[in-house]
């Protein structure tokens, strides 16, 4: 009976964590800078998107790098707190996974958001930085040279799950960190469903190094 309610309360305060790792993952980073700012509200501009891209072309780089960094925080402060309460790693991995629906589909806008991309770079860098530090290369080379974010960040994330895959065989991370790196990746390929299909169609919009966005 003991080691029931024990398993009883482990189970509420994971199922708690992954809770409150939506609802941070759900703050509307880029909306809530636009209201303080003065800023362009980026659902009004390009994707729609609340996201770092998006906000960049909403308010301009400083801005945009600013609700891309806000978003990082989204994912690892999670992380931290169920870290901080001795979570299993399963639930660190979960918490990561919540953070990045939450910033995909925001309970206060509706459901709508970002991408997740942010979000998921930062709770990647809380469980497994190194990951973070391989998978980096793909994901700034692939924008370089394309000048497509949401290509970078298709391969970047897929690159980021296989580069877990090789660390937990090489048993240089625990295996159940594992169920962030695939189910994150799939959740950040869910949030770009239109963006693949502009790629395919070649339709989808370049991020222009050349010239400054709004200010």
């Amino acid at each position: 009976m003991r080691y029931a309610r024990c398993m009883d309360s482990q189970t509420l305060s994971a199922v708690g964590l992954i809770i409150v790792a939506y609802l941070i993952g759900s703050i509307p980073t880029g909306v809530l800078l636009a209201k303080a700012t003065g800023g362009v509200d980026p659902r009004t501009v390009g994707s729609g998107r609340t996201g770092g891209t998006n906000a960049l072309r909403a308010m301009g780089w400083t801005r945009g790098l600013a609700v891309a960094l806000f978003d990082g925080c989204k994912g690892a402060v999670p992380v931290l707190i169920a870290m901080y309460f001795a979570a299993p790693d399963v639930v660190l991995a979960l918490c990561g996974v919540a953070a990045v629906v939450g910033a995909w589909r925001s309970v206060f806008l509706g459901f709508h958001g970002g991408r997740g991309v942010a979000t998921g770079i930062g709770a990647m860098f809380a469980i497994a930085p190194l990951v973070v530090l391989l998978a980096a290369p793909v994901f700034l080379i692939v924008i370089g040279l394309s000048r497509y974010v949401s290509l970078g960040s298709l391969l970047g994330s897929a690159a980021a799950a296989l580069i877990m895959l090789g660390l937990v065989v090489a048993g240089i991370i625990p295996p159940a960190l594992l169920v962030f790196g695939v189910a994150g990746a799939a959740v950040v390929w869910l949030a770009h469903a239109d963006n693949i299909d502009r790629l395919l169609h070649g339709q989808e919009r370049k991020l222009d190094f050349s010239r400054s966005q709004r200010s």
